[in-house]
């Protein structure tokens, strides 16, 4: 379905977490920060920084990325929250306490080991990027050309063949490889929440994000709290409500 308007229907909204603890999680590209040519241009602005520090004064905070946990710490700076980094195969706590998913890191050396074939594959190609995220290899196409693309793909799909380990799923305008393990970023939003000991009676809990990965975590939200998808035009979603951009992101922030 098509998820409707979050401030269309923001007294509904507020009916849903008036007498309950409301547990945030938010994806960071294209939630937090606009999405932008290359990975590293995605900087979350001052004002957004302050809003989600003054949120996690008030309520539990996490942030639930495809980028490696330190990256994302590192461009985000509150402390107190969690991190998932690698779409939740690496979490970090609240207190700096570190975990990661046992399957995951037996085959960081494959990871490795793709990453550096793959980025001497596609160095002819113009725009293409081949990013190490730790547990995960990004193909970002962005950049690259439509006449180019075919052969991009090509290569990805003829490297990561002789790599059964891994598979291959898309976001946007990104190739993710990731181990083939049962996890993503719902299992590690359904960690988070035991860890915090979730209770439908006392908790909600409501996840921000933009991508086609983001939509396991929606599916986990399922008679626990709801999804917002960041989308303009909304698209089909697993998601209740939507919202069209970063700056509609933040205000959804601050009405919390």
């Amino acid at each position: 379905m098509k998820p409707t308007s979050f401030f269309e229907n923001i007294d509904q909204v507020k009916g849903l977490i008036s007498d309950k603890e409301a547990i945030v999680f938010l994806d960071y590209d294209g939630t937090l920060t606009p999405i932008v040519a290359t990975p590293d241009l995605a900087v979350i602005s001052d004002e957004m920084r302050q809003t989600v520090r003054d949120l996690s004064q008030r309520r539990k905070v996490s942030i639930v990325s495809g980028r490696a946990t330190d990256d994302v710490r590192g461009k985000v700076q509150i402390d107190g929250i969690f991190y998932a980094g690698s779409h939740g195969f690496e979490i970090v706590d609240p207190e700096g306490g570190v975990t990661i998913n046992e399957q995951a890191r037996q085959i960081r050396k494959t990871i490795d080991e793709i990453h550096q074939k793959l980025a001497e594959h596609i160095k002819h190609i113009e725009g293409a990027l081949i990013e190490n995220v730790k547990y995960t290899v990004s193909c970002h196409y962005r950049l690259v050309s439509d006449a180019d693309f075919p052969e991009f793909e090509k290569i990805v799909d003829e490297t990561l063949a002789g790599y059964p380990d891994l598979r291959k799923t898309s976001g946007k305008k990104v190739f993710e490889l990731r181990p083939r393990i049962d996890w993503d970023k719902g299992k590690a939003v359904r960690w988070i929440l035991e860890v915090l000991g979730f209770n439908p009676e006392q908790h909600i809990a409501l996840y921000i994000g933009d991508d086609t990965t983001d939509e396991d975590a929606f599916k986990v939200l399922d008679e626990k709290g709801f999804g917002i998808l960041v989308a303009d035009p909304a698209r089909e979603s697993a998601a209740q409500y939507c919202v069209k951009d970063v700056a509609e992101v933040k205000r959804v922030l601050e009405s919390l």
